[in-house]
């Protein structure tokens, strides 16, 4: 069984048992989400806004940072430039049931 979730603007399809980096959601451990929609083989439930009755469970694993992006600001004529860095926190999280 499938469940399409949302978290920090974000949507993302997810199955039981799949961990997926999500935006920083704080010192919780365990989450509940709605869902959205649900697919479990030929049998698709889109809700409106979301499937009635359907709960995503799922737990934080651990807080881990993203790849460093380089930002260059570079002035032409002026031999001006400046090179910065920024790495997103993001948290791990573990589905744990679709019910």
């Amino acid at each position: 069984m499938q469940a399409v979730i949302t978290t920090g603007g974000k949507q993302y399809i997810v199955t039981k048992d799949q961990t997926l980096n999500v935006e920083l959601v704080g010192d919780v451990k365990a989450l509940e989400f709605d869902a959205l929609m649900t697919i479990d083989g030929d049998n698709i439930q889109v809700g409106t806004p979301l499937v009635a009755g359907v709960k995503v469970k799922a737990e934080v694993v651990e807080e881990v940072k993203g790849e460093k992006i380089k930002i260059l600001k570079y002035k032409a004529k002026k031999r001006e430039h400046t090179l910065t860095g920024h790495r997103q926190h993001y948290s791990k999280i573990k589905i744990i049931s679709i019910a």
